[in-house]
This record gives C-alpha cells, sequence and structure tokens, in this order.
C-alpha cells in the first residue's frame, strides 16, 4: 500500500499520495477516501485530492433548452456497462485541448477494466441507430457515491446526453449527486459547482453510511 498524508490535514496540497499501484485494493481503499490516481509522466504514480472539489448536486442541475430539446428528439439509444472497455479505450484517445498526450496511460486503462470487472467501476452508452459506439463516459461506484472519470463524443453532445441519462439512474436509486473531480467548462454550464475538501469529505462520509446500492 502507498503512503499518503491525511487529505484533512494536507492544507493547500493537491497531492497526497506518492507511489503504490493501480490494484483493486489500492483504488479501492483510496476512492473510500476521497483520493484518485493521476499518472503525470516522469513521476511515480501520483494520487490527488485537491483543496477544492468539484461536484454536480442534483438539486442544482441546469439543462439548457437547446439540451433538454436534444434530448427528446436525439435517435440515441443508452446502455450501462455494455462497453466498459471499448468506452475508456475511447476516452483514452479522446483530444484535450490545451493537453498534450492523455493521462489515461495503458496501465491505468488495464487497472480500471480490472476495476470495472470487480464491480467498482461503470460505464454509460450512446449508440445511434446502426449502433456504433458514438459517446460515453466512465466513473467509479464505490459505497454509494459516484466519481466521474473522462467523457468522450463521436457525435454532437453524445457524451452530454450520455451524462444525463447517468444522473436519471443515479437519482432513481437514491444519490443526490456526484464527484467530478475537477472543474470543466462543460459541468460548470451544467451546475456544478467547487466545495472545500473537508466539506467534500463530509458529505463522502455521509453518502457512504446511506448504503446505496447504485448498480446490480
Amino acid at each position: 500500500m502507498f503512503r499518503v498524508i491525511d487529505p484533512r490535514r494536507a492544507g493547500d496540497l493537491e497531492v497526497v499520495g506518492l507511489g503504490g499501484d493501480l490494484s483493486v485494493g489500492s483504488l479501492l481503499w483510496a476512492y473510500r477516501r476521497g483520493i484518485f490516481p493521476w499518472p503525470t509522466p516522469g513521476y511515480p504514480l501520483l494520487w490527488f485530492c485537491p483543496p477544492r472539489r468539484a461536484i454536480l448536486d442534483f438539486a442544482h442541475l441546469h439543462v439548457p433548452r437547446r439540451l433538454a430539446r436534444l434530448r427528446r428528439r436525439a435517435p440515441l439509444t443508452f446502455t450501462i456497462d455494455r462497453a466498459f472497455p471499448q468506452v475508456i479505450a475511447a476516452c483514452r484517445q479522446a483530444p484535450r485541448p490545451g493537453q498534450n498526450g492523455t493521462w489515461i496511460t495503458p496501465g491505468l486503462l488495464r487497472a480500471y477494466v480490472a476495476f470495472h470487472e470487480a464491480g467498482h467501476a461503470h460505464s454509460v452508452e450512446a449508440w445511434d441507430e446502426d449502433g456504433a459506439l458514438v459517446g460515453g463516459l466512465y466513473g467509479v461506484s464505490v459505497d454509494g457515491c459516484f466519481a466521474g472519470e473522462s467523457m468522450f463524443h463521436r457525435a454532437p453532445n453524445a457524451s452530454k446526453l450520455a451524462l444525463l441519462h447517468l444522473i436519471d439512474h443515479l437519482r432513481a436509486r437514491g444519490l443526490d449527486w456526484l464527484d467530478i473531480q475537477m472543474m470543466t467548462p462543460h459541468m460548470a454550464a451544467l451546475g456544478a459547482t467547487e466545495i472545500p475538501r473537508d466539506e467534500f469529505l463530509d458529505r463522502l462520509d455521509a453518502t457512504c453510511a446511506r448504503g446505496l446500492t447504485l448498480f446490480d
């Protein structure tokens, strides 16, 4: 097991752990404490718990009218956990403006496929009328909490609509928020906010204590 700083005592640090591995046990231990890995070239494996955490509270979800209309009309079909390896591979290949390469290394991809096979990582897929995978996302579900990891699209708005499908699913299972880790313009437009790390950890602990079952 890697060594970490207690996130509640990490001050302004974003990196709270160094080294270790991406085994199912390590990932499970980390996510239960609000910590996630982010491989960085030239460094040992880094583990993050930022001082400001981005979350999406479903009570504050804002769906723009254009996206709501598209959702009613889009000829897409959504599934859960039908194609996890394909989704994470597509996320790895998706271009990231302002970034060279991707943080989804081959090792991380293999680790999250194993995490999925262990029942802790899940995908949402968007399929077009021809049965092609045109968008989706994946994330981690541990102890009744959900952390979104990455999205991709090959058709306009497919990943956004997949996210709305996920939110509907999580709401139906009793969850009222999700961890998005780092803020993006897209998530901010949907109503995401940043909260202090201690507030996030309190919310994580309280939600875990509810014992929700988010996926069968």
